[in-house]
């Protein structure tokens, strides 16, 4: 009789967040709020940071308490703060960076600065704060973007471009004992609050549009994006990637 067939597993591919430290920088709402809660749910100690002191309370009850510290990560001062007066953790996710529509002409150079500020330099700073506050096995997470043109979202594009570079030099640097990687999102409408301050019809009209374009015909949920996250965070042989995740609405581009 043929023995059975073992299959080997090795465990170190598939880590536990149990008892885990997990930073999420923009941690109040969205994207950032659902990381927490499904990464509290895999048994992590949890630690969010955001701008609107309201919000963040908020968000720290509803996750059933936790550690919530007020935060523009915007400020280089307050970040570096942020990473020297905490022990290190395991993992950290920044959900920092603005969004924008208008192409490289019609794009004003405040509007072009805040974002490129916001979403590449932000990040570089925080990146480069990473080897202090990770402990050795951790990991590195940004958000990047994807569903548009240059021409469409000229410094959006510019900065996810920017911060593919940033993961790929980091994650290269930080090697082997911590990871970087990064999520690439698309327009989710109202499921976010980049969009906050368009008229409903507007938005409405822009969310019906591009559902059209995505060959899955519907917007993703913020769930679904946040699982990619908590993917890249205990995954450990993903490495200096960016996960799109985007229903495939690039594909026609």
């Amino acid at each position: 009789m043929p023995l059975p067939r073992v299959v080997s597993r090795d465990h170190r591919l598939m880590a536990t967040l149990s008892g885990k430290t997990v930073l999420v920088i923009g941690g109040s709402s969205g994207i950032g709020h659902e990381i927490a809660r499904q990464a509290r749910a895999e048994g992590a100690e949890l630690t969010i940071t955001g701008r609107d002191a309201q919000r963040l309370a908020m968000a720290a009850e509803d996750l059933g308490g936790l550690e919530a510290i007020q935060l523009d990560a915007h400020d280089e001062t307050a970040l570096g703060h942020l990473f020297t007066e905490r022990p290190p953790v395991d993992h950290m996710v920044s959900m920092v960076g603005d969004s924008m529509a208008g192409g490289f002409l019609s794009t004003t150079p405040e509007t072009m600065r805040h974002v490129l500020h916001s979403k590449f330099w932000t990040n570089w700073m925080i990146g480069r704060h990473a080897p202090s506050a990770l402990v050795a096995g951790g990991s590195l997470t940004f958000t990047a973007g994807t569903g548009g043109r240059a021409q469409d979202g000229s410094a959006a594009y510019v900065a996810n471009l920017g911060v593919g570079a940033l993961v790929e030099g980091l994650a290269y640097e930080l090697a082997p004992d911590r990871r970087v990687n990064a999520v690439a999102p698309t327009f989710m409408g109202a499921r976010t609050r980049f969009w906050s301050d368009v008229p409903t019809d507007e938005l409405d009209k822009q969310q019906a549009g591009f559902s059209q374009r995505v060959p899955l015909q519907r917007l993703g949920t913020v769930a679904e994006v946040a699982s990619t996250y908590i993917h890249l965070l205990t995954n450990t042989f993903i490495n200096g990637r960016v996960l799109v995740v985007d229903g495939g609405v690039m594909l026609d581009k």
